[in-house]
């Protein structure tokens, strides 16, 4: 058996990290859920979109009309 780690004010951080690894989704898995599907304000690092396709076929639309 391992020695238990505490913080100053006798937290174990063992357990806490265990309750952590079953609690959902971590901040940056929530702000990347949000951009992937909402296109959120300022998430541009966790979008899939490809801008360059968007701009094409809205060119393409354009023209089209």
């Amino acid at each position: 058996m391992k020695n238990k780690q505490y913080t100053a004010a006798g937290t174990d951080i063992e357990e806490v990290k265990r309750l952590n690894a079953k609690s959902g989704l971590s901040y940056n898995e929530a702000k990347e859920l949000l951009a992937q599907t909402t296109g959120g304000r300022g998430t541009r690092i966790y979008s899939d979109t490809n801008i360059e396709e968007v701009r094409a076929k809205n060119q393409h639309a354009l023209e089209q009309s």
